[in-house]
C-alpha cells in the first residue's frame, strides 16, 4: 500500500472565522495555525500548504492570562544599532490590537517559506466586521 501524498492543484481550501471576543489569545492561535497548516485534514502533507483561510474578528477584544497585559512584551528591531523597541502588550493592544493576534499565529507556524505562505492566508480584524462575506465562512467556535 503506498502513501497518499495531496497533490497542490487539488487541495480545496475554505474559508473560517474565528470570534475573538472574550476569548484567550493562545486557544485562538493555536486553532488559527492547526487551520492555517491543514492539521485538521486527513490529507494533510507537511510539505505541502494544505490549510485554509482563517478569519479572526473581535481581536481588540482578546483576553490574556494572568498578567500578561502587564508582563509580556512585544519586541521588534528597525536593523540599525540600537534599534530595538520594546512594548508592554496593554500599550500594543492599544495602538494595534491586531498585532497580538498575527504574532501568536505566527510564532506557532513554521519559520520557512512554506510558513510564510500560510501566514498570507491569516486575515485580522480589531471589530467585529470583515469584507470575506463573499467566500462563505463557516464559524468556528473555539472552546
Amino acid at each position: 500500500m503506498r502513501t497518499y501524498t495531496a497533490k497542490p492543484t487539488t487541495v480545496e481550501r475554505q474559508w473560517h472565522v474565528i470570534d475573538a471576543n472574550n476569548l484567550v489569545l493562545g486557544r485562538i492561535a493555536t486553532k488559527a495555525a492547526r487551520l492555517l497548516m491543514g492539521k485538521h485534514r486527513p490529507v494533510y502533507t507537511p510539505f505541502l500548504d494544505t490549510g485554509d483561510h482563517v478569519v479572526v474578528v473581535n481581536a481588540s477584544r482578546v483576553k490574556l492570562t494572568g498578567r500578561k497585559e502587564d508582563q509580556k512584551i512585544y519586541r521588534r528591531h528597525s536593523g540599525y544599532e540600537g534599534g530595538l523597541r520594546e512594548e508592554r502588550a496593554r500599550d500594543v493592544r492599544a495602538r494595534n490590537p491586531i498585532r497580538l493576534v498575527e504574532e501568536a499565529v505566527r510564532g506557532m507556524l513554521p519559520k520557512t517559506t512554506l510558513g510564510d505562505a500560510m501566514y498570507r492566508k491569516l486575515k485580522v480584524y480589531a471589530g467585529p466586521d470583515h469584507p470575506h462575506a463573499a467566500q462563505k465562512p463557516t464559524k468556528l467556535e473555539v472552546a
